[in-house]
């Protein structure tokens, strides 16, 4: 362990050495020539003995959540050049603790809106020339994610100051039935002082307060561990400018002013809504006429000041704070201590106003909630059609025919963000109705816009039901299609009629993901149209759809009878589950680590639009591999790297080789396998990982090279245009290896789909043949072909 601890001090002082970064190295004992291949695991993550093939490892540099490792024979191979003429010395990055690492980290599967919401900021459109619509797409983003912080904050009210303060235990059958609201109870604690309804409203605001305190506390401490992690120090290239990716800025994975800018205006908006929840039923009532003037006064003025809160909220999210093209390590102390203190002060002032004695005020049917959530609904289908029209017109500028739903990506999985929260706000709401009115007759329960909305979910789900018959139907055909491509691919082996229709049904089954864009894009309007439905329906009728639907043909009372008993059933069910899954992973490390792999998609990209989504672990990991990879290049003239990247590893590898100087990239070779670069990022998010700049990569890398297999539903080509297309992709790996048995493989070869990429022969060939083209007296020679 000594000797690891002393290699590792030198690893990392590789550029005091070098004399700094770009400068020249200093005579040492190290040979010239040395080959590094730099491992990077994919999605669900491994160990460094499985990635290195050898139970002996060492970490040399790194801590507990992500690290470099070597073999323990490897800890010294710069001192024993001669053992390493013609391979690489092999190591091993190790980053699956950053998204799975604890068991704390399940409880993010009720960030999952915020996550998705995020998303839909990186998935605009390649455009060119046009830089203020592209700030006008993630301002509309930036509001939506906005609305939906609003959204949680406005269910826990729902759920403590309307549920159960005010119409359970303002109710005397229901509080009754609950003991625990005994001193809440006007009837029960016999006039108590806290039975005052001010008083109760008050008292349980400190739930939703609670809430809102949990968001900024997990927000701020995962922004110290990731967002402060400062990436390697360089000049902005000519480049960066013309568009063609802006993963490459210096800027670009150190989000630590936007985050801190956008967590004190979130935070300050959750206090501004418990704020209006709680003034707003005591300002009502001392409208009456006759009413208190000095306590209506004061109504007015918290409104007037709740109103100025939430212009300055929306001026703070509005305004553009990120800036890529260089490292900002400048922090607004001033507005993110400022503006949730200011907040926090406004909502005490509400509570007193609140608790304040007011002779003959009771509680009756429900706090004025509707207009609330309708409110929201609204102002979250019109960003979303607005983002729609901005996300065509940037596709347009410049189009992308590979683009998912031709550009329009973004605002549909911001419309599917928009749904994950109504549905959560709606099941916790209707759980917490159910639990506490059992006769459904004692209190009034959640607001009708929630029923509404609950009622919506059968008619989506037979919509996606039919949409998976068909999917299945189209794969079904291509299994057919498929026996045959194999029975051509395995001429010479006797036939098999199982292990052929094993092969055809595993190849048709890897094309749906290629299918994902219309499922979305499917779901995504049919969940507008249905919410817009639901939203008029509840305005106009301002009553359940069972009610609404009294008095029509009996075939319409009934399905919308059906219709909100199932909906409420399964809003309240899939809830249940949701927190079950998520205290199994709490328990489980297997779960623990499928949440994991939802998260190493979810969480590559930096928290743009929303400060309380789950932390992006990039902006630890990319650091680290910029880091990794410059030090070893810039140590010594004639130092080769080859940084080999499995599945979500690819990205990670492209995102730091793009970190890199040009003369850094230059003496670095690219192998992916497995890669969804451009099956699924260069589709979804055409700005960052388009054609544009895949082929800026491959150009400004010495070689690049990537594997993939037709039975593999993540991975794929990378599909470059022209000459340079060939050289990067290699032809589709033969998977099996074996169709039957043979001497080489006296046991049936399995299909390995997504993993073991290793095990291919293939591999070592392509690792080889990008190791001999990485000179150390020249650079590889490219085809003239190549851009």
């Amino acid at each position: 362990m000594e000797r690891a601890q002393e290699r590792a001090a030198e690893i990392n002082g590789a550029d005091a050495a070098t004399g700094g970064p770009g400068r020249p190295a200093v005579a040492g004992a190290e040979s010239a020539g040395t080959a590094l291949e730099l491992l990077v695991h994919g999605v669900g993550g491994t160990t460094p003995q499985e990635m290195l093939d050898d139970p002996r490892t060492v970490r040399i540099t790194g801590d507990d959540t992500a690290a470099v490792f070597r073999r323990a024979e490897d800890v010294d191979a710069e001192d024993r050049p001669d053992d390493y003429r013609g391979k690489p010395v092999p190591e091993a990055y190790v980053w699956c603790n950053l998204t799975s690492g604890n068991s704390a980290r399940a409880l993010w599967l009720l960030l999952l809106p915020f996550m998705v919401v995020n998303l839909a900021h990186w998935m605009r459109p390649t455009a060119r020339g046009r830089e203020r619509t592209v700030r006008l797409y993630g301002l509309l983003v930036r509001l939506a994610g906005l609305t939906l912080t609003v959204l949680l904050v406005a269910a826990a009210c729902e759920v403590a100051l309307d549920l159960t303060a005010w119409q359970c235990a303002g109710t005397r059958a229901c509080a009754e039935r609950h003991s625990w609201l005994g001193f809440l109870s006007p009837v029960a604690s016999e006039g108590g002082w806290w039975s005052h309804p001010g008083r109760r409203l008050a008292l349980a605001a400190l739930v939703p307060t609670a809430l809102t305190g949990l968001l900024w506390y997990l927000s701020r401490r995962t922004w110290s561990a990731y967002e402060s992690q400062q990436p390697m120090s360089r000049e902005p290239e000519p480049d960066e400018v013309s568009g063609r990716t802006s993963l490459g800025r210096p800027g670009f994975w150190y989000g630590r002013r936007l985050v801190a800018r956008l967590r004190a205006a979130h935070t300050a908006a959750g206090l501004l809504t418990v704020t209006a929840a709680v003034g707003s039923a005591a300002a009502r009532f001392d409208r009456r006429p006759g009413g208190p003037a000095l306590l209506d006064t004061l109504g007015w003025l918290l409104h007037a000041a709740v109103i100025a809160g939430a212009t300055v909220v929306v001026w703070v999210v509005c305004r553009r704070g990120r800036s890529e093209n260089r490292l900002d390590q400048e922090l607004d102390e001033r507005l993110v201590r400022r503006l949730p203190l200011a907040s926090l002060v406004l909502l005490a002032l509400a509570l007193v106003y609140a608790g304040w004695d007011r002779p003959g005020w009771q509680s009756a049917d429900r706090l004025p909630g509707d207009p609330t959530f309708g409110a929201i609904a609204f102002l979250q289908g019109l960003i979303v059609i607005v983002l729609a029209v901005v996300a065509h017109l940037l596709h347009r500028t410049d189009p992308d025919p590979r683009a998912a739903m031709r550009g329009l990506g973004g605002p549909a999985v911001a419309m599917l963000a928009c749904a994950l929260g109504g549905v959560m706000s709606g099941g916790v709401s209707q759980r917490v109705a159910d639990w506490l009115d059992g006769t459904g007759t004692s209190i009034a329960g959640p607001p009708v816009l929630l029923t509404w909305q609950a009622s919506v979910i059968p008619p989506l789900l037979v919509l996606l039901l039919l949409l998976c018959g068909w999917l299945a139907w189209r794969a079904w055909r291509l299994r057919r299609t498929e026996l045959g491509t194999v029975e051509l691919d395995y001429a010479a082996e006797p036939r098999d009629t199982a292990r052929t229709r094993r092969i055809a049904s595993t190849r048709a089954m890897a094309t749906l993901t290629d299918r994902a864009p219309l499922v979305v894009a499917a779901t995504s309007t049919a969940t507008l149209l249905l919410g817009a439905g639901a939203l008029v329906g509840a305005l106009t009728s301002d009553q359940t759809p069972s009610q609404a639907a009294e008095g029509a043909y009996a075939f319409v009372h009934g399905g919308a009878q059906t219709a909100q008993a199932l909906g409420s059933w399964l809003i309240g069910v899939g809830f249940i589950l949701f927190v079950t899954w998520g205290r199994r992973a709490y328990k489980d490390a297997s779960a623990r680590r499928t949440i994991g792999i939802l998260w190493d998609v979810g969480t590559f990209w930096p928290r743009a639009a929303h400060p309380f989504a789950p932390p992006c672990y990039a902006e630890r990991a990319v650091p680290d591999l910029t880091w990794r990879m410059a030090t070893w290049t810039r140590a010594e003239e004639g130092r080769r790297l080859v940084i080999s990247g499995h599945s979500q590893g690819s990205v990670l590898a492209a995102a730091a080789t793009w970190q890199l100087t040009p003369a850094d990239r230059k003496r670095v070779a690219l192998l992916t396998y497995g890669s969804p670069l451009e099956r699924l990022y260069g589709r979804w998010f055409p700005a960052h990982f388009g054609p544009a700049a895949l082929t800026s990569l491959h150009a400004e890398v010495d070689c690049w090279r990537n594997l993939y297999r037709i039975t593999d539903p993540i991975g794929g080509p990378v599909r470059l245009p022209g000459d340079c297309g060939p050289e990067v992709d290699h032809d589709p790996l033969k998977d099996p290896l074996a169709y039957g048995r043979t001497p080489e493989h006296p046991l049936p070869a399995p299909i390995l789909g997504h993993g073991e990429y290793q095990a291919d022969p293939e591999f070592a060939k392509e690792r080889q043949k990008l190791l001999e083209r990485l000179r150390p007296e020249v650079p590889g020679q490219r085809p003239e072909s190549a851009p």
